[in-house]
């Protein structure tokens, strides 16, 4: 079983970890957070890795990371300076329209609350259906729309750009 581990590991670290980054909006709490929930599913690996999706359930570890109180004073710390968010993107050539754009982005999906934050990431970064979505968030479909929609009139009311936030 520990190299069904290995491989899980292997082939979903990156997304966990990309995952993680634009839940927290922070590079170095979400490393943190995905070795933390890595370390609690390898000892339970032998439940989880027979799991239809263990991908989601590791995904949900991390959500209910993210979400648990211990995280509430970093959640409340994200830093939405132009110098910390390019660190959170790759450093990719982009135009410097679409560059001041999805910076402007992530510093509106930083001020969500958390479950609506947890959602849009899940739903536009991740295209999670509202069912995947539900899964990893422990609540109803019709939960998922409400926080998803909440959330999109949220960064419609406080969109700094000219183009439509998530259309």
């Amino acid at each position: 079983m520990r190299d069904d581990f290995d491989r899980f590991v292997t082939d979903r670290l990156d997304r966990l970890l990309r995952y993680a980054t634009a839940l927290t909006c922070d590079k170095h709490l979400a490393q943190d957070i995905v070795q933390e929930v890595l370390l609690r599913a390898s000892r339970r690996w032998d439940r989880i890795g027979a799991m239809d999706a263990p991908h989601l359930y590791v995904k949900r570890m991390v959500t209910n990371d993210y979400l648990s109180w211990r995280r509430r004073r970093a959640a409340k710390e994200v830093s939405t300076s132009h110098a910390a968010l390019a660190e959170l993107g790759p450093t990719t050539a982009d135009p410097a329209v679409r560059h001041a754009e999805r910076d402007a982005m992530r510093a509106l999906i930083a001020t969500l609350p958390r479950k609506q934050r947890a959602a849009i990431v899940l739903r536009y970064y991740e295209d999670s259906t509202d069912a995947e979505i539900a899964a990893v968030l422990g609540c109803t479909e019709g939960t998922v729309r409400s926080h998803v929609s909440r959330a999109l009139r949220a960064l419609r009311v406080n969109r700094t750009t000219p183009t439509e936030v998530l259309r």
